[in-house]
């Protein structure tokens, strides 16, 4: 039988060889679907945790704590036993395992080696309970008949950074990823088609998922569960190739994270083709320390409340939601609200801000100067005093200066529901701050299509998201056993309210920390601190992204060619990186769109930059 197959293969490659000529087009486009370009780093020589005020045990629980994702629409075993995208032209090889930590590393993934052996997945990576297939039926193996649980991404895994410096790896908590989702899930798609038609792989995954003694019916069965998977990330596929002229590529370290919540919801869970957006805005994963006491969060400063914003994460990576069967529930998920919940205030800390503490929970990173060069503290003093002449306005005095916790400041301070301090974050005008407007534009002008059982009445997708999200909340509160009290459910909210706004505006927020966050801008346009302080001519018109490696002088990543990384061109709408600029041109009495300050000598820009390690 081995040897037929064989013979066939060899017969369909001459076939090719023959054909390529005519065919060259189709097989070159054939080649780009299979293939997938991701960086490969060196292997550090030891990894680093900054003190960030959580214990350790507590981090290893917040990288792999379940969400009620489904990320992968396929449970763990499979994520496990699959093999990487690689083909392999010697017949019935075997490649490596998609699940290697160190071939995730390659997608920007993070070994989780906080406790060493504790954990098998990256972090970000997490074990579910038992999962539902395609038809709604809970899954299950073909052999044992055993239910399957389901494997997704968590928070951890878009908001844990990380950056290398002389071969050691430094581990930033709550700061951007450096991952590139989108050609993980391209890559997960060829390893399962792969799995399904090429010789050896679906008899070596059948073997890993129900042994090697298992009947022909078992592995028919599983093979008709692999192309009821297939056929979901086929409906993607052709969904993203429908909407390819309006999006753009997002590469590592972003996402067009709304439009793919909407898409995930709007079309997908509910089964409208028409509602799906293109990628049109991607933004660079923001830092989360603090984040619980804003008034406001997303770039555009459009949600107000926590458990919306953490549920609505949940939802966009895929967690089960019933949107199309009322007999079934609509609003049915699996999300996990009080996984949730814990993750919201391991991250907040027990104590609102205050002068003596600061922000409790998830602190800033402080710059490690065991590690980085250690900043000049002469240097810095200078550039305190430019950093409160050009920048304080916007981004506030130091969180670490008695004048920041000044709660007499109606411009600076709120209160939440029950009292407690919240700060007010300055939504800017893209009119005078000038950066790119699509996250923006495109989150205030995109409409959806709704069905009216949904009970939805606007259709604007801001507010659409905002009631859907709330819907699915409340449907888990009042199921919850025992029945949760308004108190506790305004706890679990975070006890602020569920607005939403859509301004064309991008939010300020306080500076602590900022260097460990490259690159910057809301979209990653500008890849270092250096770049966006200087003369905005200089800031490069196209750069990588994909570089680990760390400049403690410009405060960024290194941001030449890299094999496989992503060529990131500004000049593309959703990438510019207009804005945020200090000119000649500047004036008080004038306003001059994108132009912030003045323009900032060498030595000025030096200073500044030493001061910013100081956040």
């Amino acid at each position: 039988m081995r040897g037929k197959t064989i013979v066939k293969i060899v017969a369909v490659l001459a076939i090719v060889a023959i054909g390529y000529s005519a065919f060259k087009d189709d097989i070159a486009k054939l080649w780009q679907d299979f293939h997938v370009k991701i960086v490969e780093h060196p292997t550090p020589k030891k990894t680093v945790w900054l003190d960030q005020g959580i214990s350790k045990d507590k981090l290893s629980w917040f990288y792999h704590a379940d969400q009620g994702t489904r990320t992968f629409g396929f449970p763990y075993d499979w994520f496990m036993a699959l093999e990487q995208p690689t083909i392999s032209w010697v017949p019935f090889s075997k490649v490596g395992l998609f699940s290697d930590p160190a071939y995730l590393d390659r997608y920007g993934f993070i070994r989780d080696t906080i406790i060493p052996g504790k954990e098998e997945l990256p972090i970000g990576f997490a074990k579910g309970t038992a999962m539902l297939d395609s038809t709604g039926a809970v899954w299950r193996n073909p052999r044992n008949k055993k239910e399957m649980i389901g494997i997704g991404l968590t928070c951890a895994a878009c908001h844990t950074g990380s950056f290398t410096y002389k071969d050691t790896a430094v581990v930033i908590d709550g700061g951007p990823a450096l991952t590139n989702l989108f050609t993980m899930k391209q890559g997960m798609g060829i390893s399962l088609f792969l799995t399904r038609y090429w010789p050896g792989r679906f008899d070596r995954f059948a073997d890993r998922i129900l042994g090697s003694d298992s009947s022909i019916d078992d592995r028919a069965t599983l093979k008709n569960q692999l192309d009821q998977v297939l056929a979901q990330y086929k409906q993607v596929k052709m969904l993203e190739e429908r909407v390819a002229s309006q999006s753009i590529l997002e590469g590592y370290g972003r996402l067009d994270a709304l439009n793919r919540i909407g898409n995930q919801v709007f079309s997908i869970d509910l089964k409208k083709p028409e509602n799906y957006a293109g990628s049109s805005a991607p933004v660079h994963f923001p830092r989360i320390w603090n984040t619980p006491w804003f008034d406001w969060v997303q770039y555009n400063g459009s949600i107000m409340q926590p458990m919306v914003r953490n549920a609505g994460e949940s939802l966009g990576v895929s967690a089960e939601l019933n949107l199309t069967d009322p007999v079934k529930g609509l609003y049915k998920s699996s999300v996990d609200v009080k996984s949730l919940d814990d993750m919201e205030q391991m991250i907040k800390g027990m104590k609102p801000p205050n002068a003596k503490d600061g922000f409790s929970g998830l602190k800033s990173p402080k710059w490690p100067g065991d590690i980085l060069p250690p900043y000049d503290q002469k240097l810095a003093d200078k550039g305190a005093e430019l950093y409160k002449a050009h920048c304080q306005e916007c981004h506030r005095p130091p969180v670490t200066s008695e004048a920041f916790y000044d709660f007499s400041n109606e411009k600076w301070w709120t209160k939440n529901q029950v009292g407690e301090a919240i700060l007010v974050v300055e939504n800017v005008p893209i009119s005078h701050i000038g950066t790119d407007p699509a996250q923006a534009e495109d989150m205030a002008n995109r409409k959806v299509a709704l069905p009216e059982n949904l009970g939805i009445k606007d259709n604007r997708f801001g507010f659409a998201l905002k009631y859907l999200v709330e819907n699915t909340v409340n449907l888990i509160y009042k199921e919850h056993n025992p029945p949760l009290d308004d108190k506790e459910r305004r706890r679990m909210d975070g006890n602020m309210p569920n607005d939403i706004r859509a301004d064309l505006a991008y939010k300020v927020r306080p500076l602590n920390g900022v260097w460990a966050t490259p690159p910057y801008l809301h979209n990653g346009s500008v890849p270092t601190i250096e770049h966006l302080l200087g003369d905005p001519k200089d800031r490069p018109k196209k750069f990588y992204l994909g570089n680990r490696e760390y400049d403690p002088e410009k405060l960024g990543y290194k941001f030449d060619t890299i094999e496989n990384g992503f060529e990131f061109d500004t000049t593309i709408r959703g990438n510019w990186n207009t804005g945020h600029e200090f000119r000649k041109e500047y004036s008080k009495d004038k306003e001059i769109k994108g132009v912030i300050g003045p323009e900032l000598s060498e030595g000025d820009r030096k200073a500044l930059i030493e001061y910013l390690k100081t956040l």
